[in-house]
């Protein structure tokens, strides 16, 4: 993302209106709580990751109205002076807690929240959804595929079919964090430091007058990093044995072959015999075309000999469910002073939020180090190590779990205050070696793709009780 880009009006409309609504009602400086969660992990999965905080941490730092985004507001014929006055004179002022990139997150936690006055707080919803939704979102999708590769190197092959040039560079780093080995988006490399890899296309194969002249003229350009594309005429037939003539003549010093096309496990077992048989076991073996967590772990089950796999639309789209659906929500206000908590009720329960001022607490098992459970508390609460801490079943508040030799660690951190950034953004190989720690904290029930098992997170009492209460107390309004 070009960080001279202000993208401060990238926002939807209403953002604005409810501002100046704001304004026009003396409200500008309330102070108001919201919070980021998300309902649903995508692809019916166990957990999620949190990616893209560092992107939003730009966008706050230079939020600013400039004279042609006045412009435009005047033009639109709604908007008062005064408003239009204080939107120049604007300054970011707000708190911001998240939870850090590349930690596994579950529903219903906040994993961003915000305090500060209401306009503020309310203006930076769209761009907050659109940033840690997308990038979570492909982080998610690239912890499954890495997953289902058991070891062996994914790399992020999705510039051409993601929507948008953003969504190709940030996904590039989305999928870095969570897991892939490289990208072929260049410009991910220039700017994250994420290697470029790539081989060639089936163009170069046939620039030429016959594949083996091809394969020939790369390996001479490109004596340290030969990797042959063979699937441009016959697999087996003439791409590997090219291949294998080539790499016996030019003698590179890292070889390997791709296959993008037909049917990959029965190919890359006959392939791999193929250059054993001719004395190349150290030639890589890297597949392609449309896969998918589901075909790569089907392809190994069957036995494929492959050593890497490029992965493109169905990660850089999250083709099977190409949407995070992360929400930001009121959660309470200020009056002289006083938190006031603030719930939304629907007849969906899913949809009925926590309210209140929150944190969110990560219990961890002294002896193996996996996460046993997430709490949601008030802000001002506080868990002690040592003392028993009793949990509920998320499915089954009847069921109940007392913890005991565990470790506890809070989530949030905070990011801004008072409108100042106070948190120094790791690089992206930090973030992704994190996550991979994180990752080992998880049990393994929590990683099956299919009906894995539901994480704990529960609300302490107090929170608990609120809630109950402002529930109970809707209900006698009703």
């Amino acid at each position: 993302m070009n960080k001279k880009l202000n993208l401060t009006m990238l926002t939807d409309f209403y953002e604005i209106t409810m501002a100046h609504g704001y304004f026009q009602s003396d409200m500008a400086d309330d102070i108001a709580y919201f919070d980021m969660f998300f309902r649903r992990v995508p692809d019916g999965g166990g957990y999620a990751i949190m990616a893209g905080l560092d992107q939003l941490i730009d966008y706050l730092k230079g939020l600013k109205f400039t004279d042609e985004d006045i412009e435009y507001l005047r033009s639109k014929n709604l908007f008062c002076e005064e408003f239009l006055e204080y939107l120049h004179n604007f300054k970011f002022s707000c708190d911001v807690w998240a939870v850090p990139e590349g930690t596994p997150i579950f529903p219903h936690e906040p994993i961003v929240t915000v305090r500060g006055p209401v306009i503020q707080a309310q203006f930076i919803e769209t761009m907050m959804l659109l940033t840690i939704n997308h990038q979570s979102l492909i982080a998610t999708k690239a912890s499954r595929i890495v997953r289902a590769a058991q070891g062996r190197s994914v790399l992020e092959f999705g510039t051409r079919r993601a929507h948008g040039a953003s969504a190709a560079i940030m996904g590039a780093r989305a999928a870095y964090i969570a897991g892939c080995a490289g990208t072929a988006c260049a410009i991910a490399d220039r700017d994250y430091g994420i290697d470029a890899l790539g081989t060639m296309a089936h163009s170069w194969v046939q620039m030429y007058p016959d594949e083996y002249t091809a394969f020939k003229k790369y390996a001479e350009i490109y004596p340290n990093n030969c990797v042959l594309l063979v699937d441009t005429y016959n697999v087996l037939k003439s791409g590997v044995p090219n291949a294998i003539k080539v790499f016996k003549e030019m003698k590179p010093a890292r070889m390997g072959i791709r296959i993008d096309s037909g049917d990959i496990a029965y190919l890359t077992r006959k392939a791999r015999k193929m250059l054993d048989d001719a004395g190349l076991q150290d030639c890589k073996i890297t597949v392609s075309n449309s896969l998918d967590e589901y075909l790569i772990r089907d392809i190994i089950m069957e036995g494929a000999c492959v050593d890497s796999f490029g992965v493109g639309e169905r990660l850089i789209t999250a083709k099977s469910e190409p949407v995070f659906g992360g929400v930001y929500k009121l959660a309470a206000l200020e009056q002289d002073g006083v938190m006031v908590p603030k719930i939304k009720i629907s007849e969906n329960i899913e949809k009925i939020t926590n309210p209140g001022f929150k944190n969110l607490f990560r219990f961890y098992d002294k002896d193996t180090g996996k996460m046993l459970a997430d709490v949601m508390t008030m802000a001002d609460e506080e868990i002690e190590e040592g003392d028993e801490y009793e949990i509920f079943d998320p499915n089954a508040v009847w069921k109940r779990k007392v913890l005991t030799n565990y470790e506890v660690r809070d989530l949030h951190v905070k990011i801004f205050d008072k409108g100042e950034c106070v948190y120094e953004s790791p690089d992206i190989e930090e973030i992704k070696d994190y996550c991979m720690k994180q990752m080992d904290t998880l049990w393994s029930e929590s990683l099956r793709f299919e009906n894995p098992q539901t994480y704990y997170v529960d609300l302490s009492q107090k929170l608990w009780e609120m809630k109950q209460g402002l529930l109970a107390e809707h209900n006698t309004r009703k």
